[in-house]
């Protein structure tokens, strides 16, 4: 028959085995549980401060967000960032020009654009017969996909005079040349 006093005598054993254990490990064994304790510590912090909804992340965002009314330097050095409006025409162009982010692929894109702009270059040659010609003749429309990016599209010019502004239609393209334009009334080919 087991009495109260062997109970506690086999609990005592069992707690000096338990310190004894600790004592008895190894450095590198200790080391190696101090190592795992500080990576789960880690993995802990990075996942509170770095998570999706955390207080952290909003209040970096603030000091990370991107202003629109400022050019970033490209790396060149000279320049420094100036505001777009103080900037010459020939350099909003050349940054329209770098700013241009369509995709380069050989098959058809499609997406959801809206026509703002329309612009053509043509040289008209009047002969001394009276004869009219259009020589070297470039039509482009300018679409806003409904994420906000501009697309420079090149097109015929039946295609130049059909499609209308202001309405948004599902717009294919293909390396920057107009396939086709489909609107609620019509169906625009190049």
């Amino acid at each position: 028959m087991v009495t109260f006093r062997d109970l506690s005598r086999i609990q005592q054993i069992r707690k000096e085995r338990r310190i004894c254990a600790f004592k008895t490990m190894t450095e590198q064994l200790k080391n190696l549980l101090i190592l795992l304790a500080a990576i789960v510590v880690v993995l802990i912090l990075v996942i509170l401060l770095f998570s999706g909804k955390s207080s952290f992340r909003r209040l970096l965002s603030i000091f990370l967000e991107e202003r629109e009314d400022y050019e970033g330097d490209d790396g060149d050095g000279g320049e420094r960032a100036m505001p777009v409006k103080q900037q010459t025409p020939t350099q909003r162009r050349r940054a329209a020009i770098e700013e241009n982010v369509q995709k380069r692929t050989s098959e058809p894109i499609v997406e959801m654009a809206t026509l703002v702009r329309k612009s053509d270059d043509r040289l008209r040659v009047i002969e001394s017969t009276g004869q009219v010609r259009l020589v070297d003749e470039y039509y482009e429309l300018i679409f806003v996909t409904r994420k906000g990016q501009k697309l420079k599209i090149e097109c015929s010019a039946e295609a130049y005079e059909k499609v209308p502004f202001n309405q948004q239609g599902s717009l294919t393209y293909k390396r920057n040349t107009l396939v086709k334009f489909k609107y609620y009334e019509d169906t625009v080919f190049n």
